[in-house]
């Protein structure tokens, strides 16, 4: 069995693999405050709820965004394994061409979900992250990675626009029936959740408009289904574009 970890800022998605088909999916917050006993814990008690035996696990790969999270989850697979875990970063086969300024800034991440759209989508596609930053990149026609735009998620926005404004009240992300609304909880959710989708409408144009055709466009991240339904493109979904990206680069490192 195989351990595929993606650590966000919010969440850390855990995945079990066997014979490449996934048996397992689940998600614990993140917090990079646990020591590594607390992992192992953690960890140990994961495996025996869903009735499978740790000891049995014969890799581990992580990819994180929150490096405190890195050290103590690994040590803890070691000590509950004695595996060693691979962490996504430079020195890391990926197969995957980074034509950008500094392959070594390229967030695991990123990369992960890109190795993924790589091998599961024709390209040149879009690749879009719905997460705690919302990323927007793109990969040529020879499946070169080639950059892309950062900006801040969907939750940052809303929190920096319900903890500075005084007035304004925090609020879920079910889209309102309108986009011009007549109350101000209904209000704030349409320019987040509409305002995102047509954040990624003009942007994916944009795109197009620079490279030209795209074949594929494929968004992820815990935040894809609310924001992607409400835009006017054609968007793929896929939940498990990283996880699937950390088992395909796990394949590439362990033959």
């Amino acid at each position: 069995m195989l351990l595929c970890t993606d650590v966000g800022n919010t969440n850390i998605k855990l995945a079990l693999y066997e014979n490449n088909k996934n048996i397992l999916k689940l998600r614990v917050a993140t917090d990079s405050k646990k020591t590594e006993d607390e992992f192992a814990a953690e960890i140990h008690a994961i495996f025996l709820i869903n009735g499978f035996d740790v000891k049995k696990l014969e890799g581990s790969i992580i990819s994180t965004v929150v490096p405190k999270v890195t050290s103590p989850f690994c040590k803890a697979i070691k000590k509950l394994t004695g595996i060693d875990t691979i962490v996504v970063g430079p020195g890391v086969k990926s197969g995957l061409d980074l034509r950008i300024d500094n392959p070594a800034s390229l967030g695991a991440d990123i990369l992960c979900m890109c190795v993924a759209a790589k091998e599961l989508y024709p390209c040149p596609s879009i690749v879009i992250g719905l997460g705690t930053a919302t990323t927007i990149v793109y990969l040529n026609e020879k499946k070169c990675y080639c950059g892309g735009a950062i900006t801040a998620g969907v939750n940052i926005s809303l929190d920096a626009l319900t903890n500075h404004g005084a007035l304004l009240p925090s609020v879920d992300l079910n889209p309102p029936k309108k986009a011009i609304c007549t109350n101000t909880e209904d209000c704030i959710k349409s320019g987040i959740i509409y305002g995102t989708a047509c954040m990624l409408d003009g942007m994916i144009e944009r795109y197009i408009e620079e490279t030209g055709e795209v074949s594929t466009i494929v968004a992820t991240g815990g935040l894809a289904k609310s924001i992607v339904k409400n835009c006017k493109l054609d968007i793929n979904i896929n939940d498990d574009l990283v996880l699937e990206g950390l088992k395909i680069i796990y394949n590439k490192n362990n033959k």
